[in-house]
């Protein structure tokens, strides 16, 4: 099972990368420009929240043959619900964990309908209902075979093994920028949006002429903390800036 568990975690958090690359490039109310953007904390392609959630997914789906209800649709209905208070809830324990200990906030939901401290919101978990039965009738037949194979294919484990060395590394080497995130945060009493500073420095790079990497987007010429520093300065003018607008 813990094998059956990390090859999920591995196709998932992949998965979820590439389709978190095509949602923020083409439907991202936050990318209004549709530029190509490197998504999530870690630098390499795979997005963890989606590897965790492949695996619960997968769960919940074992579940189905339990026959704790008898009519075929509601128990179906009732297992794309779980699926997606579960995705929620992972979603939900991402951010605010993040948000708590780092000062980071990794996304914003704040202008979303219902959305609750900025974290989840009603549109989102109604997307994850959809993805589950996305999962349940495209992909589950397919991961069942998947994990089949892979029972008779012992050597692919090595593979697995390969790609978490390289994960893990990446997450220590990005645990050290939201370190650094965190410390300026706490500097400056102010909460970091993380997807906001990835796209001021994008932004910044272009009307330089600089290089802008996509696998590290937060390379430049600049510190970190410069760039945050010029950040929060445009924010403060942009608030001073609004209160003055409201008081004329």
């Amino acid at each position: 099972m813990f094998l059956k568990l990390a090859f999920l975690f591995f196709i998932g958090s992949v998965a979820g990368w590439l389709l978190e690359v095509v949602f923020r490039r083409f439907f991202s109310r936050a990318n209004p420009e549709h530029k190509w953007i490197n998504p999530g904390f870690c630098t390499g392609p795979y997005v963890p929240l989606y590897g965790v959630g492949l695996c619960i997914l997968y769960l919940i789906a074992l579940l189905e043959g339990e026959g704790w209800i008898s009519d075929p649709v509601w128990n179906r209905v009732v297992l794309f619900a779980a699926m997606a208070v579960a995705m929620t809830a992972i979603e939900y324990i991402a951010g605010i964990l993040v948000l708590k200990i780092a000062k980071v906030r990794l996304w914003d939901y704040s202008r979303e309908w219902g959305n609750f401290q900025g974290i989840i919101c009603p549109r989102f978990s109604f997307f994850w209902a959809v993805l589950g039965a996305v999962y349940y009738f495209l992909i589950h037949p397919y991961i069942l075979e998947a994990l089949d194979w892979l029972a008779r294919n012992l050597a692919f484990s090595f593979v697995i093994g390969m790609f978490f060395g390289i994960f893990i590394l990446d997450v220590a080497h990005s645990v050290q920028l939201v370190n650094r995130l965190k410390q300026f945060a706490e500097e400056n009493d102010v909460i970091v949006r993380f997807e906001n500073i990835k796209t001021d420095i994008r932004s910044r790079a272009e009307l330089q002429a600089e290089k802008y990497h996509f696998f590290r987007p937060f390379h430049s010429k600049r510190s970190v903390t410069e760039s945050l520093r010029e950040m929060t300065d445009t924010f403060e003018r942009r608030i001073r800036k609004s209160n003055r607008k409201k008081e004329g």
